[in-house]
């Protein structure tokens, strides 16, 4: 989500290369806003959703790579009319020459922070900040002129996961979560799993703590290696209010064993109704770890965006 920051900081700062941004899409468009594609003269990195408007972008990116760094351009491709992809949307392109003496704001450069574009006769000078607010911008209409000045964020906003347990499916949810939009707190209570990179060992009278720690906008998955524990965790994410998902691994027996345990604990049915059990979107029937991984993490991505 943002490896083109990368590919400035190692590819258009030593060869000239022109960096290709979505500034706005609307209807059926293969990609969004702040997708970003670099081109060099006989190398490409990332995509803007491939066909006919990645072909126009590659072209356009070419032929300003003959202009001096700086040149920058927006252009408009109605994809159904123009382009003939049958998506039927628009996609609104800033096609820059990357000027490698103005990516000082690189340094300050990551995810879920501002950066502000400003655009300027010889250059788009930007900055980055943690106070500006991103600035929606349209597929139609006027196209952002000399002087304009937009905001958007670095990146997507990753939702929090709070992920119980580091056994083979914790461990399988983890490494496919990795190139998501979301934030892993990854927590066990067993030391054997200490060597293994982003879990933290937490006592087990102390990990309810990091339930009750959790913002509300957290996902929180539960798979423990002990039912005892995971109806501790459970509960414990249900009484303490709102939270965007709450998910037991199990089968519909545990579910229903933990339904029944949790209203004789005095839990109310509408916090009992936000427990999701069994994980997974329906219909995915594999038990492989990474079978469930995919599923429960698909099932994440449905919620709607933080």
């Amino acid at each position: 989500m943002s490896d083109w920051l990368a590919w400035m900081k190692e590819v258009a700062s030593s060869e000239p290369a022109a960096l290709v941004s979505i500034l706005a899409s609307e209807g059926s468009a293969p990609r969004g806003a702040g997708t970003r594609m670099l081109v060099s003269a006989d190398r490409l990195f990332g995509t803007i959703g491939g066909g006919q408007l990645e072909h126009r972008a590659i072209e356009q990116a070419h032929i300003i790579l003959a202009l001096p760094p700086g040149s920058w351009r927006v252009q408009d491709y109605p994809l159904g009319p123009l382009l003939g992809q049958c998506c039927g949307g628009r996609v609104r392109l800033l096609i820059e020459h990357v000027d490698p003496a103005a990516l000082d704001w690189l340094a300050d450069a990551a995810e879920e922070r501002v950066l502000v574009s400003t655009l300027t006769p010889i250059r788009i000078e930007r900055h980055v900040s943690a106070k500006a607010t991103p600035t929606p911008l349209s597929a139609r209409g006027d196209r952002p002129r000399e002087g304009a000045t937009f905001a958007e964020m670095i990146g997507q906003r990753r939702r929090p996961l709070y992920l119980f347990g580091a056994g083979h499916v914790g461990q399988a949810i983890a490494r496919h979560a990795q190139a998501l939009p979301l934030r892993l707190a990854w927590f066990d209570t067993r030391p054997l799993f200490e060597t293994i990179d982003g879990v933290a060992i937490v006592p087990e009278d102390a990990i309810a703590q990091c339930v009750t720690e959790a913002p509300d906008d957290a996902a929180m998955l539960i798979l423990t290696h002990d039912h005892a524990l995971d109806y501790r965790l459970t509960r414990a994410a249900l009484e303490r209010g709102p939270i965007a998902f709450v998910g037991l691994i199990g089968s519909q027996t545990k579910r229903a064993r933990f339904h029944s345990r949790l209203e004789r604990d005095g839990v109310s049915q509408t916090a009992r109704a936000r427990l999701t059990c069994p994980i997974g979107i329906s219909g995915v029937a594999g038990k492989e770890p990474d079978v469930i991984a995919i599923a429960a993490l698909a099932q994440l991505l449905q919620l709607e965006r933080p």
